[in-house]
């Protein structure tokens, strides 16, 4: 099988196409630097012909960053998307779409189901959804995989805080989810191609998240004594301006991959350190990409 795999900078698209070599796909690497800016007019030139499968590893996790420039967010969540499903219907291509526990509301008292409709109410959430349901209608062999939180997003921000010289973050008890390590989605996402390949017509929505439900606070304690930061930033439950962008319950139920595809959770814990090594060579290989 042929496949595509578009791409950022971020650890997620490295990881992706590192473990890719390893199996007996003929990958085809697409990076796109700034989504947020990208020509979709050249689209069908990028996309090389007989390519069987696109992977759209474009990952956009940050709901505040969403907010913050909504036009970016929309183009990356909502707009690439539907350009590459357009050309994928028109040339009988298949497409795996990422998307997140960020299409809820957070007001269900247990776990979401794959099979759970949206309501969102943030940028984020909004064009999430908007692809889901355009992709369900416009192309019939998709599979949309919805995530938990970004572990490397809340490992930013405690960096951020750091590099602020800021000693007090604060991340509330309220929300409660389940975190997801860049290798760990990269994983699943090569199990699914790869029982695809064998011939699975297995399309649809899917969710994974790493196991163990967790609160915010707890999550930024945990980060914190990881990186050794626990002596300069102190995680205050409270919360955050950004808390008004999260569901209180993002947590999603994963029986459905488990049972289709075999796919158990792996505990996000083990790969705490192993996140922030990505993050630090993703950011090393961005930085000299553009110095060049």
């Amino acid at each position: 099988m042929k496949v595509l795999v578009v791409h950022d900078y971020g650890p997620l698209g490295r990881v992706l196409l590192e473990q890719l070599k390893k199996t007996s796909l003929v990958i085809s690497p697409l990076l796109i630097s700034e989504p947020g800016s990208a020509d979709m007019t050249a689209l069908a030139d990028w996309i090389p012909e007989e390519t069987d499968l696109i992977v759209n590893a474009l990952w956009l996790s940050d709901p505040a960053k969403a907010e913050a420039n909504p036009e970016a967010a929309r183009q990356t969540v909502f707009s690439i998307p539907m350009a590459l499903a357009e050309h994928a219907r028109e040339h009988d291509i298949a497409l795996m779409q990422l998307s997140s526990s960020y299409v809820f509301d957070g007001r269900k008292q247990s776990a979401y189901l794959a099979s759970n409709p949206g309501h969102p109410f943030s940028q984020l959430g909004n064009w999430q959804w908007e692809c889901e349901q355009a992709l369900r209608t416009l192309l019939p062999r998709h599979l949309i995989l919805r995530t938990g939180w970004s572990l490397g997003r809340y490992i930013q921000l405690i960096q951020a805080c750091q590099g602020r010289g800021g000693t007090v973050l604060p991340l509330s008890s309220r929300y409660r989810g389940q975190p997801v390590a860049s290798r760990d989605l990269a994983r699943v996402m090569i199990a699914v191609l790869q029982q695809l390949d064998c011939g699975a017509e297995l399309w649809g929505t899917y969710q994974y998240t790493g196991a163990e439900e967790i609160s915010q606070y707890e999550l930024g304690q945990a980060l914190t004594e990881m990186m050794g930061a626990d002596d300069g930033v102190k995680v205050l439950d409270e919360a955050p301006g950004w808390a008004a962008l999260e569901p209180e319950n993002a947590t999603l139920g994963c029986t459905k991959i488990r049972n289709t595809f075999g796919i158990k959770q792996l505990p996000w814990r083990t790969l705490m350190e192993d996140e922030l090594e990505l993050m630090r060579v993703s950011r090393r290989v961005e930085q000299t990409a553009q110095g060049e």
